[in-house]
């Protein structure tokens, strides 16, 4: 993998299919067909735990930036990229309040702490892992709403259509970082073991249906 330095790479108008092109290329897997149809049925849970993911993305990149904040090209990465996970929460509240639903929680999934579980400890590691978690969990969330824009109805598709740029862009900035500040024989090395998780995690069978669940078990 190429290094670049993040201070210097200069934000280009963005090609949304080139985007998506970059995302399937990285990730291990395609969403299974079955969570697909687990989503259609069940939308409610799927727009309560989307807005769980974008809070605790903003989050995330909250504690980058504070733990990090004197890496170079961080911070400005993680202060957009927080505005505009918490921009993305607030548009899907405001779709729960035009359907009616109320806000409640919902359990975590088991993908996040799945791929955490990885994470080695010691620093420089563990930012690393950290930012090659990140561009996986942005990556497989840009591939989610491409997915379910043909199955939605028409008001959610238009939303999560205009969701995939700036996904696509979450997933650049956290694999550039990442590219950035490990080596590439580092990067080279620790980003099949995530990928080898995330791909196991995606397509085993999952007990509950969330955003990032796996295969939907079918019910006895």
């Amino acid at each position: 993998m190429n290094h670049v330095q993040p201070s210097a790479v200069h934000r280009q108008p963005f090609d949304i299919e080139q985007g998506l092109a970059a995302v399937r290329g990285f990730l291990p897997c395609v969403t299974p067909k079955a969570w697909v149809q687990a989503a259609v049925r069940d939308l409610e849970v799927l727009l309560l735990d989307h807005a769980n993911c974008e809070r605790k993305a903003a989050a995330t990149a909250l504690s980058l930036l504070s733990r990090y904040e004197r890496v170079p090209g961080l911070p400005e990465r993680m202060s957009r990229l927080a505005r505009e996970e918490l921009r993305h929460y607030e548009q899907v509240l405001a779709i729960l309040a035009t359907r009616r639903v109320a806000l409640r929680p919902v359990s975590a999934s088991r993908y996040a702490g799945g791929l955490r579980d990885l994470i080695r400890s010691p620093e420089p590691g563990r930012l690393v892992d950290l930012l090659l978690c990140g561009a996986l969990v942005e990556a497989r969330s840009c591939e989610r709403f491409a997915a379910l824009l043909p199955v939605l109805p028409a008001d959610l598709a238009r939303f999560y259509q205009t969701l995939l740029a700036s996904e696509a862009r979450h997933f650049e900035d956290y694999l550039l970082l990442a590219q950035a500040l490990g080596s590439a024989d580092e990067v080279a090395a620790r980003l099949p073991i995530f990928m080898q998780r995330e791909a196991e995690l995606i397509t085993t069978p999952d007990p509950q249906f969330r955003f990032h669940s796996g295969l939907p078990q079918r019910s006895a």
